[in-house]
């Protein structure tokens, strides 16, 4: 958001260095993340001056060009060679002299004056055009002044150039009542009331000369959806001309960057920035049947807006319609091409409303519209300033083209919204600000921040809150803007900090993540960090298995569709991996450190988890691969269970995933408690997703594994001195025999002697092994600590294995 100080002395009086001014905003809590000093006229037009033209000659080597003697007030005339056809002696004139930076019109490169030669003579100077001064448009000739402008006077201070600071503060989602001029103004008052012995006072503008002059311009209003429209107010003004607009209200506009339009159009965007409450001008001889309807109208249905690009609509679209029901404005955000000011418009209908932020959210991003005005309507409007802003700019119109008003106010509200009462607790302001403020300083604060006590007692008292701060809702809130008053830099820091020693718990859990992070980093992957919101229409659109009762709701003001805490992290990487693929990055490896939360039993239930995502092409390009291999499911497993043996996590089952989001997966678990969930996203939700190709999906959930890891007895064992004995075996097993059931019988039957199990091959066709079978090559690695393994020790662990298999798995050695 841009502040302009100019625009702000106009409401309070202020004389404090400008830089000060700055820092006390991001006291306030107004972060400056920028400050410019600005004039009306981009350079100041420093180094040009009034000077007269004493001497005009034809240039000896030019038709078209002057020689020209012009004293500027030095000690020496200037000679000055010149194009303008108008040049005369005894002219007024401006001139730029050696060494000034010119910014004319029409270009984007400035014109730096030089002493150079033209044709053969000298120039030490130019004697400018009203667009070459970047004043007008003007190039048919050299700008001429009244005979009676002094000499040497500066052409600054001729033109009046104005000289501003203008502050880009990084505006909060919570701070709605500062998206404006007035709004910053009030806390500059009150904090230079409480700590700079100010005044305090502020001059608001007047509307007493709001008056009807008469009704020729009857308009009806209905409002159909009080949800979306609280209050809706507006008045018509006959006999505008449209045209262009005062000095001072387009520099006043100018200043923070935008663009003057017209004299309507500006009108409305000064009492947006002055005020904090967007406007619309309607044309009012366009509104059929002079009748506004405030509704939604079916979903497709076709509007042509400003910029000429035809949208449509959605059903939760609030729109201004005319008495046909054909749209005229999307409500809250952006106008129409029929019903807007233009050249031609004569008379007007002015619209002033208070839109619940959640529609304006949705329409603005749903049509990629992001409007001063909606932005404002987010944060949440004053709805109790929007018939003073419309009184306001009614006359500011009225004033500027010449108009008058021509019809009743109309204002709907129903239900007027009222400030809201707070109680509090002396002792709670002490605690949460960190020291005692005096009851006699803390009803000043309340004062200056027009925040009346409307009860009190021994230990509490209660404050009204103005509507304009529609985020303080609670003790805290309140505290919160006492604090910013009082001042944050003058809670004082500890001069003692005590602690206490406390166990570690084991293992340390950011060491653990921090090997988990190295491994994968090592491996390729790169670390994401994703929002832990995300939108309720993928759980009801996408996975339904997770219920709405498990969602946890927030009403989140900057992003509506942003609406509940995450309960997966699926999602979230989900959205990583389509930013990626549409920047041509296709070959992912990702994983994230997050939580998750779920309403339980009443309660948000957060849990943490490690993520992890591959897709695309297993390993990058390189001339040792001469082909390329996909990822698949075997290559995030094998991750995982690296992962589970880094940290010493053994002694866990495999089970099947039964995560409705993989095709097909597996999970690691002890009994109930599940350590890891491994899957295949199921094709048709990467479609729903928009991704391309196969996309392998891992959940590690690091609150249960870390339990598991915590009750893990770390041992040592020296390296053996007897050398390992190696034996395979092929075995033909059913298809559905997982190598996890080959491994537990080894290592039952092997206990003691056998060191690892290990399949190195698998392979299944039905005229060689038997419809439905497959053939598993398992190696076998034994070991004695103590002495040299003989054969007929080995063989005699081989022989029981082999029983064990034929019995228990129906399995065939193949010999």
């Amino acid at each position: 958001m841009t502040i302009s100080l100019n625009w702000l002395k106009t409401y309070i009086d202020i004389h404090l260095d400008p830089a000060r001014i700055g820092e006390i905003l991001t006291e306030l809590g107004l972060e400056l993340e920028g400050m410019e000093e600005v004039e009306s006229l981009k350079g100041g037009l420093r180094g040009v001056v009034v000077g007269l033209v004493t001497d005009c000659q034809r240039h000896p080597n030019a038709d078209k060009l002057s020689l020209t003697k012009v004293d500027i007030g030095g000690d020496a005339e200037l000679s000055i060679v010149c194009g303008a056809p108008n040049v005369a002696a005894g002219q007024k004139v401006l001139v730029a002299t050696v060494g000034t930076t010119l910014y004319p019109l029409g270009s984007e490169e400035p014109l730096n004056i030089k002493k150079a030669k033209v044709r053969g003579e000298e120039s030490e100077g130019m004697i400018c055009a009203a667009d070459e001064l970047g004043l007008g448009e003007d190039h048919s000739g050299i700008l001429v002044l009244p005979a009676d402008t002094p000499v040497g006077m500066a052409a600054a201070e001729y033109f009046k150039i104005e000289k501003d600071v203008v502050y880009e503060i990084g505006l909060t989602p919570n701070r709605s009542d500062a998206t404006n001029h007035i709004g910053v103004a009030r806390d500059l008052a009150a904090t230079l009331r409480i700590n700079y012995q100010h005044s305090g006072e502020l001059r608001l503008p007047s509307v007493e000369g709001f008056t009807v002059a008469n009704r020729e311009l009857p308009i009806e209003v209905q409002v159909d959806n009080y949800d979306a429209c609280p209050r809706y107010a507006g008045v018509c003004i006959q006999g505008v001309t449209v045209g262009e607009s005062p000095d001072w209200l387009k520099k006043r506009l100018q200043s923070i960057g935008i663009r003057s339009i017209n004299n309507v159009v500006d009108a409305t965007n000064f009492i947006l920035h002055e005020f904090g409450q967007p406007l619309h001008a309607f044309d009012y001889d366009e509104i059929a049947g002079h009748k506004v309807i405030v509704r939604t109208l079916p979903e497709g249905t076709p509007f042509l807006s400003l910029d000429e690009a035809e949208r449509k609509l959605s059903a939760e679209d609030l729109m201004i319609c005319d008495g046909n029901a054909a749209p005229m404005c999307i409500g809250g955000v952006f106008g129409g091409i029929r019903s807007g000011v233009k050249d031609s418009t004569r008379n007007i209908f002015l619209e002033s409303a208070h839109f619940n932020p959640k529609y304006i959210r949705r329409s603005s991003m749903r049509h990629n519209l992001r409007t001063e005005a909606a932005k404002v309507f987010e944060k949440g409007s004053d709805p109790n300033v929007a018939v003073y802003a419309l009184q306001r700019a009614a006359i500011l119109i009225c004033e500027l083209s010449g108009g008058r008003i021509a019809s009743d106010l109309i204002d709907i509200y129903p239900t007027p919204v009222q400030p809201r009462q707070v109680p509090l607790r002396f002792d709670h302001v002490s605690r949460l600000i960190g020291i005692d403020i005096s009851k006699k300083e803390l009803f000043a604060i309340l004062d200056a921040l027009d925040m009346p006590r409307v009860a009190e007692t021994a230990d509490t008292f209660t404050v009204t809150v103005p509507t304009n701060k529609s985020d303080v809702l609670r003790e805290a809130d309140v505290i919160e803007e006492i604090l910013r008053i009082y001042g944050f830099n003058k809670v004082p820091i500890p001069a003692q900090i005590r602690t206490a020693a406390v166990e570690a718990r084991r293992p340390e859990p950011f060491q653990v993540r921090n090997a988990v992070g190295d491994y994968l980093a090592a491996a390729g992957f790169h670390e994401m960090m994703a929002l832990s919101l995300s939108e309720s229409k993928y759980y009801k659109e996408l996975m339904p298995a997770v219920s709405d009762e498990e969602l946890v709701y927030i009403n989140n003001t900057s992003n509506v569709n942003l609406d509940i805490m995450r309960p997966t992290t699926l999602f979230s990487a989900l959205e990583a991996a389509v930013h990626n693929q549409n920047r041509q990055q296709t070959d992912l490896k990702l994983f994230e450190f997050g939580k998750t939360y779920r309403m339980k039993a009443g309660t948000t239930a957060e849990q943490a988890h490690l993520s992890l995502l591959v897709t695309g092409q297993r390993n990058a390009e390189s001339w040792l691969e001469k082909e390329q291999r996909s990822a698949d499911f075997y290559t995030l497993k094998a991750y995982c269970v690296n992962i589970l043996a880094r940290l010493g996590c053994t002694g866990y089952q495999e089970s099947p995933a039964t995560d409705p989001a993989f095709a097909y997966g597996v999970k690691y678990h002890r009994g109930e408690r599940i350590l890891a969930e491994i899957g295949k996203v199921t094709p048709a939700l990467s479609k729903a997703m928009d991704i391309r190709g196969e996309v392998f999906f891992a959940d590690i959930r690091w609150d249960a594994l870390l339990d598991a890891v915590a009750k893990q007895k770390i041992g040592y064992r020296e390296v053996s001195k007897f050398p390992t004995v190696r034996r395979d075996l092929a075995l033909i097993v059913e298809s559905s025999v997982k190598f996890s059931d080959i491994a537990a019988i080894a290592g039952k039957a092997g206990k003691g002697l056998l060191k690892n199990v290990n399949l190195f091959d698998v392979y299944e066709q039905e005229q060689a092994v038997g419809a439905g079978k497959k053939s598993c090559a398992v190696s076998f690695l034994f070991e004695d600590p103590t002495k040299t393994l003989q054969d007929k020790e080995v063989e005699k662990v081989m022989d029981h294995l082999i029983r064990e298999y034929e019995t228990k798995l129906g399995a065939v050695i193949r010999r």
